[in-house]
């Protein structure tokens, strides 16, 4: 397991440690972006080509704020964003899932990205005030005018994504999911079967891990690693369909996390890990 794996998500090939650029901004933009942008940069440089994000997160500032750093962007470099989901205050969050809604943020998107067509769009939440073959639609739609090359889902079941997949071709999955809360390994495993990649959001927990869990960090002892790097090494043994987006604001995490795709874990490390108490 290294950085060098890859997995295809339709017919782009991203190597499977992410980059989650949600911490590069804060609810609203800041003056001074200089670090977010070095930060962001650097992501690319250590070998990193899936970098998520959402028209949600600083309002639109950490769409803008990519492009400003990356633009234009490799060629292999992939820009998973989302829509659908709003953030009135800093405390709250609302799905928004009326078509011309959708439609009406990726265009906005495909504007602050400065993109022609968006590489991954995810329906960022499931809006329960709307049918959500409208919503459907409305993806399906930007993607037959060729805004949209790929599309995913984020927090959904599996009758969920098995009712999307009636309408669109689904790509990606993007559920909460780490060591130690494990709510949807069955929607992990139905992924695995189907060969749709499993975009886990939160994949260390806000660095909990490295406080909560003993066996962690025995494990992170035994592999001269840190407990957030054994936590993302046992992400990627998961799954062959598994691209962690741990997201970060510091240079030195930043190494730490790609870091993290060269550890190997024994089995015995891996059943240990597997049984450790869950949240």
């Amino acid at each position: 397991m290294n950085l060098s794996t890859t997995l295809k998500l339709g017919e782009l090939e991203v190597r499977r440690l992410g980059f989650g650029a949600m911490r590069l901004t804060g609810f609203r933009p800041v003056a001074d972006r200089a670090d977010a942008i070095r930060v962001a940069r650097l992501a690319v440089e250590l070998g990193v080509n899936f970098i998520d994000t959402a028209d949600a997160y600083g309002i639109g500032a950490n769409e803008e704020l990519l492009a400003e750093a990356l633009h234009p962007y490799a060629d292999d470099v992939v820009i998973a964003t989302k829509i659908g989901h709003t953030r009135p205050s800093p405390s709250e969050w609302k799905p928004v899932g009326r078509p011309e809604y959708l439609r009406q943020a990726a265009e906005l998107s495909l504007r602050r990205l400065k993109v022609e067509r968006l590489d991954l769009l995810q329906l960022h939440r499931i809006d329960p005030q709307v049918p959500f073959q409208d919503q459907l639609g409305a993806l399906a739609q930007l993607q037959a005018e060729g805004k949209v090359r790929h599309l995913g889902l984020s927090e959904v079941t599996i009758e969920q994504l098995e009712e999307a997949r009636q309408v669109i071709e689904v790509v990606s999955v993007q559920n909460r999911y780490n060591l130690t809360d494990r709510e949807h390994d069955a929607v992990l495993d139905h992924c695995s079967e189907q060969g749709i990649a499993f975009v886990p959001w939160l994949p260390v927990a806000l660095g909990a891990h490295a406080t909560s869990s003993r066996v962690l960090s025995d494990i992170a002892a035994e592999l001269d690693a840190t407990p957030m790097q054994v936590s993302l090494a046992w992400l990627l043994h998961r799954s062959p369909v598994m691209v962690p987006i741990p997201g970060t604001k510091s240079a030195d995490h930043l190494r730490e996390n790609v870091e993290a795709a060269q550890l190997r874990l024994s089995d015995d490390q891996l059943k240990r890990l597997a049984e450790a108490d869950r949240t």
